[in-house]
């Protein structure tokens, strides 16, 4: 359960981008331009942030299942925070991270594989699958906390609050009852053979189709920010912090 090399350098390059926001000029911050500093800080800190944030997610499912029965997520190197054993490298980090940059969206980018015969109980199993989402809102809710009581640079304030909004963006999407997704698997246990066979069938494309809705159906993204933005504050949140930190990490736009 010792992190893994590959998780530190993560964290390490995490840093790196908040320390370069943080030593970024933050003069026209409040007007929409951003010094070059600042701009490679946000995009590595969030970048970094979020591939952190994937593995904490997917550790989290391996760590309840390990303690509730299914000791396979070991051997399988789940507990190692290894992110390359939770993923595919071009589907499930590059892919996500392209969607990230384009349309701001976190989408669900790793997997672990559960031996739920091995799981104690049912709600051992909805517990598993809850671990994850919940895992990016306590992580949310840290650096929202973070940013609330520790004094930084303005550079530093948007970065970390536009990583706290994508955590919070991406529990919600995690949290919904959708085949493939944690949502689903957190009821899945309670539902009659006959839902469970379909959420079977529809898990391969249920995901892809929700993601297709948000990208496409600008109501449907709307909706989602307008979610997450409601939660954000919620928690004490920086709003036009968050928002200037989404301005710098998609640059080009």
């Amino acid at each position: 359960m010792r992190p893994s090399p590959i998780f530190l350098g993560i964290l390490a390059v995490t840093v790196l981008g908040g320390v370069l926001a943080a030593f970024g000029d933050t003069t026209t911050i409040s007007s929409q331009k951003y010094d070059p500093l600042i701009i490679i800080g946000v995009v590595l800190l969030v970048a970094g942030g979020w591939v952190a944030s994937l593995t904490l997610h997917e550790f989290g499912h391996a760590i309840v299942a390990f303690r509730g029965g299914d000791h396979s997520v070991a051997h399988k190197g789940y507990l190692s925070m290894d992110v390359r054993k939770y993923t595919d490298p071009a589907l499930s980090i590059i892919l996500p991270l392209v969607f990230l940059f384009i349309g701001g969206i976190p989408l669900p980018g790793g997997a672990v594989w559960i031996e739920h015969g091995r799981l104690r109980s049912r709600g051992v199993q909805s517990w598993v699958s809850l671990a994850g989402p919940l895992s990016n809102l306590g992580v949310g809710v840290l650096l929202t906390l973070v940013v609330a009581l520790v004094p930084m640079s303005s550079g530093l304030v948007i970065g970390l609050s536009f990583l706290a909004l994508l955590q919070i963006v991406t529990f919600i999407l995690n949290i919904l009852p959708i085949p493939g997704l944690d949502g689903w698997g957190a009821i899945e246990p309670y539902l009659s053979p006959g839902a469970r066979e379909f959420g079977a069938k529809a898990r391969p494309w249920a995901p892809i189709a929700l993601f297709a809705v948000l990208f496409l159906v600008d109501g449907a993204s709307r909706l989602l920010w307008q979610g997450s933005f409601a939660i954000f504050d919620a928690v004490g949140g920086f709003k036009l912090a968050a928002m200037y930190g989404q301005d710098a990490f998609m640059f080009w736009k």
